[in-house]
């Protein structure tokens, strides 16, 4: 019964920090859609080319709620894919604190966050650039308006009242995904996991790519904890905190309607992560 209560009680304070999130971005989506002009979406939208850049600086406070904001941005289409990528790629969830205070060095600090950045970046950049080459940039879109049917609220009731519903409606999906993962994780052990990645430290980057694809705080924490316990690499670390979006992923895949399209921004993050960490392995 203890053990039950501390799951509900994490997994409520898990959920509960992202409401603040939620509620201002789709307060700032609402008031995209009916109180600014044509004009003025179109240059929001257009401003993606900056991006990735501003996407990665923002992903890279110790806060998964941004990679939420930008995927509940970009299922609107207000951002484009690559800046999506880079928010995910810099976000670390809880990485940041615990190296703060486990007194880990500074210049260690600085050097993982400045590589997290730098990946977020630069394959942000690609990834627009590859998209406008390839004229696939006229993404199908999914307006407000959209979400609002799929969210079974009504957009008319004006913004404060429509982004209340929608917040509502993703954090009751949050709290009950989280709860199974949580549960999920305390069956099998956090000792369980860590000895799982540890026998395969040749095969670091895809494990912890693995280990960090669970849309969880729990996977950025083990991984943090091997790299201050010296069981894996900076590069592998990377690997995992990198494809690590939190429940960004899941917001995805209850906001965005396009199953493929979400699996292949999963298998695109995948990718990116473990061959960033493969190349770091070799340059390091």
């Amino acid at each position: 019964m203890h053990e039950i209560l501390h799951i509900l009680e994490h997994t409520l304070l898990e959920t509960v920090r992202l409401i603040p999130f939620l509620f201002i971005t789709y307060l700032i989506m609402e008031y995209i859609e009916h109180k600014t002009s044509n004009k003025v979406k179109e240059t929001i939208q257009k401003s993606g080319k900056f991006g990735p850049l501003l996407g990665a600086i923002v992903g890279i406070f110790p806060q998964c709620g941004f990679s939420v904001s930008a995927t509940n941005l970009y299922a609107a289409r207000v951002i484009t894919l690559g800046t999506l990528i880079s928010v995910y790629l810099a976000t670390s969830d809880e990485m940041l604190p615990i190296l703060l205070t486990e007194s880990v060095s500074f210049s260690t600090i600085l050097t993982i966050l400045a590589l997290k950045l730098i990946i977020g970046i630069i394959a942000g950049f690609i990834i627009d650039a590859v998209i406008k080459l390839t004229k696939k940039e006229k993404q199908e879109e999914q307006k407000i308006e959209e979400l609002c049917e799929h969210e079974h609220c009504h957009c008319d009731e004006g913004i404060v009242v429509s982004a209340v519903k929608h917040t509502i409606n993703i954090i009751i999906f949050i709290f009950i995904i989280t709860l199974v993962i949580n549960g999920i994780i305390s069956l099998i052990g956090e000792k369980t996991i860590a000895h799982f990645i540890s026998k395969n430290i040749l095969l670091g980057p895809i494990v912890a790519g693995f280990i960090g694809l669970i849309p969880n705080c729990a996977s950025s924490v083990i991984l943090t904890e091997l790299f201050i316990e010296n069981v894996i690499s900076m590069p592998v670390l990377i690997s995992g905190v990198a494809v690590n979006a939190g429940v960004g992923l899941l917001v995805l895949f209850k906001t965005n309607k396009n199953i493929k399209e979400n699996l292949r921004i999963v298998g695109l993050l995948y990718a990116i992560g473990v061959i960033s960490g493969i190349i770091l392995q070799v340059i390091l």
